[in-house]
């Protein structure tokens, strides 16, 4: 499991209206356990792209990134934490907004 630490949001123009809804990337940055096979002593980042239209919202796509070398790492995280995921975007999303 991980903590979340930090985060920042930002909405994803798309001049061309080619996407539907709205599109917003998260960088989250996480604070994993060190007994954890994702742990790293320069810290993680999760880079997610998070899709919002009327009526539904999911988390399109994650990806995993050591925050010291920007290197991706070739992870995939458990159901449950994919889940804290989203319902964290959908939670933070709007703030994209402000």
């Amino acid at each position: 499991m991980f903590t979340i630490t930090s985060y920042t949001v930002e909405l994803v123009k798309d001049p061309f209206k080619i996407l539907t809804g709205q599109r917003y990337e998260f960088l989250i940055d996480i604070e994993v356990e060190e007994d954890d096979e994702l742990h790293s002593d320069s810290g993680i980042y999760i880079r997610a792209i998070y899709n919002a239209e009327e009526g539904k919202s999911s988390l399109m796509k994650y990806e995993l990134y050591e925050k010291t070398t920007e290197l991706y790492l070739d992870f995939e995280l458990e159901d449950e934490e994919v889940a804290i995921v989203a319902a964290f975007c959908q939670e933070h999303f709007q703030e994209a907004l402000e």
